[in-house]
């Protein structure tokens, strides 16, 4: 077994991440109370305390990378000079949505909207400008924020794993400024960190999604959502998220991820189509142009002076931050290791805003599509349908027949489960990544372990909070966007690593060619009188014999501009770019 850590994991990050993800399970079903007691009290003090650093953070990542992409090393490859992208555009957009949030679209694209148009930050709610209003906020929180985020660690793991021949690990990010103490305690710190956000972010997820489903099949067939259905349904999709995992990228998660995308567009469709077609077409043009419009000031909003305002956006705006740079590890990872061979302007411009694109289409059908229906009845279902039944109760509210709304619904079902599967097993490889060293390519045992391990820990806590009637899940949820604030800082130094490394990239002027002289010379040549074809300094050359000028440059010339200019021509070594002797750390954590 040594021997195995030893050759197959980074110990210390693997060993590590398995004591401390034990501890907090141990401690969530002996005592979910305290833990719950716990998490909540340095909550509290983060959102008090240090709510200004996630709103400033969280905008100067989409700003930074925004940057990025319009500047000159837009051009610049998450690999070597001659790399192509490892994997279509299709392929490619299906896996980092659905691994980046689409469950997350799924379970509040209802909820979220009702919820802020009933209870807005300020002013009434209930009016038509409240409405208005709910749909910013979700774009919001749903848009181009979260992304960045997802971005800035992605973008940083590719160009220093795929251009730079380190380890992709998080750690790696943070090598010109620590250099090789990122396989040292600092770095292994940041990994382990990493390994905490990600594994019990998606374990609670897990958890939270089987309450879902559970829900949807009560409404649906009068099935008790209870717990033994909820453990049951965890089996299920860690089931499904196995096999998916086991079977790797290309035939597994892929595959899968096309599934799920393509079923969740039918399901948007649908619901399009039989729901207020004409005001969806409307509000969708409004909605974008309202989110354009006033993000500037909202992602500066801190709403000072006003206290019941501030508790709303930490229940809402600072816990989304919050979790959104504690998944961040997990998402940015994924992201990198699927982007090879991409330019960082294709990188960020399709992860930024393809993915916020097709968000605001399905917030807008789902979100406006409840809130129609409440602004004509106040007293509609919907007022007071829970997070896990408000999608429900919207499928059986169009007018569609009863068998046609029991099979949307069933899809719904679908699109959750695979949503979770896909976010499972995509999370279970990042993990495995994290804990082996940085190999983007670990092994199936250990694939196995972890993704088994993820269903585990839901399955565990679940069944613990329902005997002690403790909700030991949300508890550990909590916990785990605890991790955001450090690894908030973690991403503001990746930047500057980032910026750094680029700052060192040698940027060679290719020269475009110009017209040659020589056909004319020749021609010239051709038509002169034999005897006056040698030249003047009487060598007896024939200029049609000669390829070269008289300053012994080719023919075809060679021309400095600087508009020409070609960034994968000049690659930096690690050495180069941290100013020591000595070569990339090795692989092995």
């Amino acid at each position: 077994m040594i021997r195995y850590l030893r050759e197959h994991t980074s110990p210390p990050v693997f060993v590590s991440s398995a004591v401390l993800a034990l501890a907090l399970v141990l401690w969530g079903v002996f005592s979910p109370a305290s833990l719950s007691t716990a998490a909540s009290v340095v909550n509290s003090f983060i959102v008090t305390n240090f709510g200004w650093l996630y709103i400033f953070s969280a905008s100067g990542f989409l700003i930074f990378v925004v940057i990025l992409m319009a500047s000159r090393y837009g051009r610049i490859r998450l690999g070597p000079a001659d790399s192509a992208p490892e994997y279509g555009t299709t392929s490619w957009f299906a896996m980092l949505f659905t691994a980046g949030m689409g469950i997350g679209l799924v379970y509040y694209a209802v909820s979220e909207p009702v919820s802020s148009f009933q209870e807005p930050p300020v002013g009434p709610g209930g009016t038509p400008g409240a409405a208005t209003n709910a749909m910013f906020l979700t774009f919001f929180h749903w848009g181009l924020h979260p992304w960045a985020i997802y971005i800035v660690l992605g973008l940083a793991l590719g160009y220093f794993a795929f251009r730079k021949g380190l380890p992709l690990r998080p750690a790696s990010a943070l090598y010109p400024l620590l250099g090789d103490r990122i396989n040292r305690w600092p770095g292994f710190l940041v990994d382990v960190l990493a390994v905490f956000g990600t594994l019990f972010g998606l374990a609670t997820s897990l958890g939270l999604g089987a309450q879902q489903v559970g829900a949807g099949l009560e409404t649906l067939f009068g099935i008790s959502n209870t717990t033994p259905l909820q453990i049951v349904l965890i089996l299920g999709i860690t089931a499904i998220a196995v096999v998916s995992v086991m079977l790797g990228i290309d035939k597994g998660i892929r595959n899968l991820s096309l599934i799920n995308l393509w079923l969740a567009f039918a399901l948007m469709v649908f619901v399009f189509a039989f729901g207020p077609t004409r005001d969806l077409l409307n509000t969708t043009v409004s909605n974008v142009g309202n989110y354009l419009q006033n993000l500037p000031a909202q992602s500066f909003q801190t709403y000072p002076g006003n206290p019941a305002a501030q508790e709303w956006q930490a229940s809402w705006t600072l816990f989304y931050w919050g979790w959104w740079i504690s998944w961040s590890p997990f998402v940015g990872m994924f992201l990198a290791r699927i982007s090879y061979g991409r330019t960082i302007r294709s990188f960020v411009a399709g992860a930024l805003f393809a993915p916020v694109g097709a968000s605001m289409v399905w917030l807008t059908v789902f979100g406006e599509s409840a809130l129609n229906a409440l602004q004509q009845d106040p007293a509609n279902p919907l007022a007071t349908a829970s997070t896990d039944t408000g999608m429900f109760v919207l499928l059986q509210q169009l007018p569609v027949g009863t068998i046609a709304a029991v099979l949307a619904s069933v899809a719904a079902i679908v699109v959750v489960v695979l949503f979770f599967a896909t976010s499972s097993d995509s999370g279970s490889l990042v993990v495995d990544i994290l804990t082996n060293g940085g190999d983007p390519n670990p092994r199936w045992q250990q694939r196995l372990f972890w993704a088994s391990m993820e269903g585990v820990i839901a399955a565990v806590l679940l069944g613990a909070g329902a005997v002690s009637g403790a909700d030991a899940l949300s508890a550990l949820q909590t916990a785990s966007i605890l991790a955001g604030l450090p690894f908030c800082l973690v991403l503001i130094a990746m930047t500057v690593g980032l910026v750094k490394a680029l700052s060192t990239e040698r940027f060679v002027v290719r020269f475009p060619p110009e017209v040659s002289p020589m056909p004319g010379l020749r021609e010239a040549a051709r038509l002169l009188p034999a005897g006056d074809a040698t030249s003047g300094n009487g060598t007896g050359r024939h200029a049609a014999d000669d390829d070269y000028s008289d300053f012994g440059e080719p023919a075809d010339g060679s021309g400095l501009d600087e508009d020409e200019v070609d960034p994968s021509l000049g690659e930096t070594t690690v050495a180069e770019m941290s100013h020591a002797p000595a070569g990339p750390p090795s692989r092995q954590g």
